[in-house]
């Protein structure tokens, strides 16, 4: 399942389910041959290889065995994987998700690159976009992330909606010491909608394994911005119909090449070019 590391190369793997469609080893991989690294990015679907979620732990055990420089961790693993870990930096600890484990030395550290990817996409991509009342769907592990980023970008009012009600509480909580009472959670998708700026989906609903929408898009405004953490596929179906109704939209394109970027520094040391790197993924479709 999982190979050993190469005494002069860099192995990389992807804990997750559903899998099969990520960008992410083209990325890493390019970007490594581009640094004249030997780079090797392997695939741990879940699905595929039959494991239950219980094998989380002796995976990240193994890799770290054999050699491997790091993991990345993506649905549905990223809070889980916190029982697996020796130490969380200071802010992958209030967002209480880790998507890149760092195994160095017999330790397995985590840290969330996800936050600060979101916050450079949306910097990229959304300047000027109206930040005071946001509505964010799903309270998971990429939502935890997105939930601190939002706070990071100035958001004034952050709505925090979730299929578990307790989950988005929770998040709300452990946002409010560093951010104060910016955010909240609410059962009522469509009264929040209706005074919303911008939209955020970090569930995994509109990948291909999960098709459909959030929230029904006849709740959509135009002059609201939307966001989806989904990049495969690129176009979700919320942000199509949300295109078509002249919304201005955020792919999970950007936050998928930029949080890559940082995973790549922390496994290897070298510093990754955010141009090569969403050139890589662009190619990689």
């Amino acid at each position: 399942m999982l190979r050993p590391a190469g005494r002069d190369g860099v192995v990389v793997g992807l804990l997750g389910r559903g899998i099969q469609s990520s960008r992410t080893p083209a990325m890493h991989e390019r970007e490594g041959a581009r640094l004249g690294l030997r780079y090797t990015y392997v695939l741990v679907d879940f699905d595929r290889l039959g494991l239950p979620d219980e094998a989380l732990k002796g995976v990240v055990e193994a890799a770290g065995r054999l050699g491997f420089a790091g993991l990345n961790v993506t649905h549905p693993f990223k809070q889980a994987v916190l029982a697996c870990l020796d130490r969380l930096d200071p802010e992958t600890e209030i967002i209480g998700a880790v998507n890149t484990v760092v195994l160095k030395d017999g330790r397995r550290d985590g840290r969330n690159t996800d936050c600060r990817g979101f916050v450079d996409s949306f910097r990229e991509n959304m300047s000027g976009s109206a930040l005071e009342r946001v509505v964010q769907f799903g309270a998971g592990g990429a939502g935890a992330a997105v939930g601190y980023a939002l706070m990071l970008l100035g958001a004034a009012d952050l709505t925090i909606v979730d299929s578990e009600p307790g989950r988005a509480e929770r998040l709300a909580a452990r946002l409010a010491p560093r951010f104060g009472n910016r955010a909240r959670a609410t059962g009522s998708s469509a009264a929040a909608l209706a005074d919303a700026d911008g939209i955020v989906n970090t569930t995994p609903v509109g990948m291909l394994k999960y098709p459909g929408t959030p929230f029904h898009p006849g709740l959509l405004l135009p002059r609201q911005w939307v966001g989806d953490i989904v990049y495969f596929p690129e176009e979700t179906e919320l942000l199509r119909a949300a295109r078509a109704l002249g919304c201005r939209t955020l792919s999970g394109a950007g936050m998928a090449v930029h949080q890559a970027v940082r995973a790549f520094e922390l496994f290897t040391g070298r510093a990754a070019n955010a141009a090569a790197m969403a050139a890589h993924f662009e190619a990689a479709a």
